[in-house]
């Protein structure tokens, strides 16, 4: 059997994971030496736990940890167990590389898992890729990056907002008002939503952004009052979008007729809202909470009876999750190889996990066959699925941009 195909009959998940193999000749340390064939297969853990946008990305945290310890509990990879190196960042980017370059340089781990926001990974990305080694990112984000040492889990543009930028133009009107933090994630998606309402017929009234961590949105809404969009396409994170929601909410606005548009909104943020004034609104992911599979009862019932009942998860932390399961099938199929970053990266592509949302697949660019979804908001606090995919959408990250295609081989001309 070829090893790709090999790699596609793989499954691997909460309970089950992918045969085991014997034999490692040796480990990478990221300092040029190498650990005995036995031991502990050490991994980096880069999530924030404090700082703006903690309210998510320890979340993140939590599944990343919870996967590693049903691995371990589980009899580890081959028997050897995944040795956590944790690290809080505290949500700011310069924390990010630093913490980052600790952990390749000083613990010598094999891969990073680790952060939310697009600026923690560009941050990250020069340690990476100045020691070759491996960051699995599972967040959505913005495209346009092509990176040979990123592994990326979350949507791109082109499995959010494809569908639907439409959807809400036809049932809602074409008049948007464009909202983010001001970094380059929700600059980047706002870019791809102009240019999908310039094909459409649709347009922006009004384009505003905040930083990061903003709290006091009285005077955006006031605008949003005078200007009457259709749509409020927002792309605030964190703190901010609880904060903008809540206010929302407070004036008396109204979702049936100007709802807001959210491709970072999940679980956890409308937990924080509360689900009164999060009812009535969008999201668009490739995984809610509700999704009904064998494998999501599972990764629900494991999450609440580990961190609470009163938990969630959402899109984002249910990527944390499965990114540990395909490393380790990774791994795994290595069949004795060195076990260095390049070659857990080969392995992986090709990969197929039967995630919480459905089955999932590495791509050659390594980003991530997912399941698109659109859902609107209850007041419980859940989302009701109103579209979703038939199909996996495959990853195009300059899907948006003419001329250029990231591949197995790096960006290449279109």
């Amino acid at each position: 059997m070829k090893r790709r195909d090999l790699l596609k009959g793989i499954a691997v998940g909460g309970v089950a994971g992918a045969a085991s193999i014997s034999g490692f000749p040796g480990i990478w340390t990221g300092r040029g030496t190498v650990l005995a064939a036995s031991g502990d297969i050490p991994v980096g853990v880069l999530f924030s736990k404090t700082g703006a946008v903690a309210v998510v990305e320890s979340t993140l945290h939590d599944a990343c940890m919870m996967a590693i310890e049903e691995i371990n509990d589980e009899g580890g990879i081959d028997g050897r167990m995944i040795k956590p190196f944790v690290e809080d960042p505290a949500s700011d980017p310069a924390t990010f590389a630093d913490r980052a370059n600790r952990l390749v340089r000083r613990d010598g781990v094999i891969s990073v898992f680790g952060s939310y926001t697009s600026a923690s990974r560009q941050a990250v990305l020069p340690v990476v890729e100045g020691q070759n080694n491996l960051y699995w990112y599972p967040t959505l984000y913005e495209g346009r990056e092509c990176s040979r040492n990123v592994m990326y889990g979350g949507a791109v543009p082109n499995q959010q907002q494809q569908e639907f930028v439409p959807w809400l133009k036809e049932n809602f009107g074409g008049r948007f008002y464009l909202l983010g933090n001001d970094y380059v994630y929700p600059r980047e998606e706002n870019n791809v939503c102009r240019m999908i309402l310039d094909e459409i017929g649709g347009e922006v009234v009004h384009e505003e952004y905040v930083p990061m961590g903003h709290d006091s949105f009285s005077s955006i809404v006031s605008r949003i009052r005078r200007d009457e969009p259709d749509v409020i396409f927002c792309t605030l994170v964190g703190d901010s979008d609880v904060a903008f929601q809540r206010e929302y909410h407070s004036a008396g606005l109204d979702p049936e007729r100007m709802p807001v548009a959210s491709l970072t909104r999940s679980e956890v943020e409308v937990a924080a809202i509360g689900g009164e004034a999060a009812a009535g609104h969008f999201s668009s992911a490739p995984y809610f909470m509700g999704h009904e599979s064998p494998e999501n009862e599972r990764f629900v019932e494991a999450y609440l009876r580990k961190y609470g009942e009163d938990q969630v998860t959402h899109f984002v932390n249910e990527a944390a999750y499965f990114q540990v399961y395909q490393f380790k099938a990774a791994v795994e199929a290595l069949n004795g190889e060195d076990l260095t970053p390049n070659a857990i990266r080969d392995a992986a592509v090709g990969l197929r996990f039967q995630a919480p949302q459905g089955e999932v697949e590495i791509d050659g660019n390594l980003h991530t066959h997912l399941w698109p979804k659109i859902a609107r908001w209850q007041s419980d606090g859940q989302a009701e699925v109103v579209v979703e995919s038939d199909e996996r959408v495959a990853p195009e990250p300059y899907w948006a941009y003419e001329g250029q295609v990231c591949t197995a081989e790096g960006l290449q001309d279109a």
